[in-house]
């Protein structure tokens, strides 16, 4: 990035999604842990997890919209408000009742409690929708997979924030002051990002988004991108099988350690998170990010179906450790091959759609996989059958049931992933991003960035759009032309080949 103003909203950016994520990860992993150690219920965590990605596939599509209808900087307040409310909320109905009602899962106090965190969590998902859009904002496109790594790794960092402290502060604090510690996280928050001016302009009104859910607009950006909807679904199927370790993870863990050990050993693991991304960050993904996302995918489903084969906890930790890094280029992959193939205006919704189709593929597996586990795979692993027949694979001890089930959700990874290099969408969306011309980004100028969102926005909008004021050797580029399709309404040629290979 050249623009010091853009540079400097980045970096605060960054800064406060830390803040944001580490708050809103604290206190989710924290009403994990402490609803398994009061309940021993695989049960309970996995449909509290699982309730947890269906809310964010039921909002995803909603908050995409509001991402591209307004400013960046207006939605990450909304999302810090919301969740410090609902956190509050929460915080208050711990004071009203006594912690045996709000664990009683036969009763509507704990349902009603986990909702209640668990929609102060997922308004986060707009913040991360609006984060992905700032990259492209904000971020040279040369640069982006380096900014999408820097993105993993402040991810990664609140990850092992809350890993330890999550676990400690339920092994040492309890609930109620976990409670108090995540609201005044959240104000801190909302503080922080009231000091921060990200240089935009005003978004234009999208004629055909008519409602706040605009999936017509989101398929047709989609469908502008030949191949892009494939990764969606091949994200999708991942996010599938992945919801079998968000159900198994923390229950195999909490049979190892107690709670805070088990926090600690994640804290470890989540280490990988800043190794993967300062990786990303550091080199980028190459010139096929498609190619890498699907070695990394094959490499993640062979940890998954390894890391568990004996009851051992250096084997479970390295190898989450190992998973964990492979994560922020898997992820950085995705979202630079969406921010490259689509318009600036439209990519909120395209995150939205994206983020609602994989949110809602865990839940199948987490909702299936936990009663599954806990009466079924469980109960014949431990029974003289099970233990002859796969006890010279998977080893003794008390979670070999959990053990079965990741072997073959890890090994259906590495297939998929396999086959997935051998389709046409791959080859195609691999082209597409190679040839892709930069888009212009309305308000993103220099000039936006030196002016008031308020002021100058019209003016850097009207000579992007081809004004009075544009530069005459920038051509306006259309979002048909951008994709390598037709020409601009204004008979603009796209791109010759020598054009495209200098992107």
């Amino acid at each position: 990035m050249q623009r010091t103003a853009a540079k400097t909203a980045f970096a605060n950016v960054l800064v406060n999604t830390l803040i944001a994520n580490v708050t809103t990860s604290f206190l989710w992993f924290a009403l994990t842990f402490w609803v398994y150690i009061e309940t021993q219920s695989v049960l309970a965590t996995g449909v509290i997890g699982g309730a947890y990605m269906l809310l964010i596939a039921f909002f995803a599509m909603v908050f995409g919209t509001l991402v591209d209808r307004h400013r960046k900087h207006a939605v990450m307040l909304v999302s810090s408000v919301v969740s410090a409310v609902a956190f509050l909320v929460a915080g208050l109905l711990y004071v009203w009742q006594p912690e045996s009602a709000l664990l009683d899962l036969g009763g509507p106090w704990f349902w009603l409690f986990a909702l209640i965190i668990l929609c102060g969590g997922v308004i986060e998902q707009l913040r991360n929708i609006a984060l992905s859009t700032t990259v492209t904002l904000l971020v040279d496109e040369d640069k982006r997979d380096r900014a999408n790594g820097l993105v993993g790794t402040v991810q990664g960092l609140a990850f092992l924030v809350t890993s330890v402290f999550s676990g400690l502060s339920i092994g040492f604090l309890g609930m109620g002051w976990t409670l108090a510690i995540a609201i005044a996280a959240m104000a801190l928050t909302f503080v922080h990002l009231l000091f921060i001016r990200i240089p935009e302009g005003t978004p234009q009104p999208d004629p055909g988004a008519s409602s706040a859910l605009d999936f017509r607009g989101s398929v047709k950006a989609i469908r502008l991108a030949p191949g892009l909807f494939a990764l969606i679904v091949f994200s999708t199927f991942n996010n599938l099988i992945g919801g079998v370790y968000m159900a198994l993870m923390d229950p195999y863990g909490l049979t190892l350690f107690d709670a805070q050990t088990w926090g600690f050993a994640l804290a470890f693991a989540s280490t990988g998170f800043l190794i993967g991304g300062g990786l990303v960050a550091k080199f980028g993904l190459g010139p096929k990010p498609m190619r890498t996302l699907l070695l990394i995918v094959m490499a993640m489903g062979l940890l998954g179906a390894v890391f568990m084969l004996r009851e051992w906890w250096p084997l479970y930790v390295i190898g989450m450790w190992l998973y964990m890094a492979l994560v922020p280029p898997a992820e950085a992959a995705e979202q630079t091959v969406i921010q490259k193939v689509v318009p600036y205006e439209r990519q909120g919704r395209v995150f939205g759609v994206a983020a609602a189709m994989e949110a809602a593929a865990a839940p199948i597996t987490a909702f299936l996989i936990a009663p599954i586990a806990e009466f079924l795979v469980i109960p014949y692993m431990k029974s003289p059958e099970g233990a002859a027949r796969w006890g010279w694979l998977l080893g003794e001890g008390q979670a070999r049931g959990i053990a079965l089930i990741c072997l073959f959700a890890g090994l259906i990874m590495v297939v998929a992933g396999s086959l997935a290099f051998l389709t046409r969408s791959y080859r195609k969306l691999t082209e597409l991003y190679a040839n892709a011309p930069a888009q212009q980004i309305d308000g993103a100028g220099d000039e936006a960035a030196a002016a008031p969102a308020d002021g100058d926005g019209a003016e850097s909008r009207h000579a992007s759009a081809g004004g009075p004021d544009a530069d005459p050797l920038v051509p306006s580029i259309d979002p048909v032309t951008a994709r390598g399709g037709r020409a601009g309404r204004d008979g603009l040629a796209p791109p010759s080949n020598d054009d495209a290979s200098t992107q």
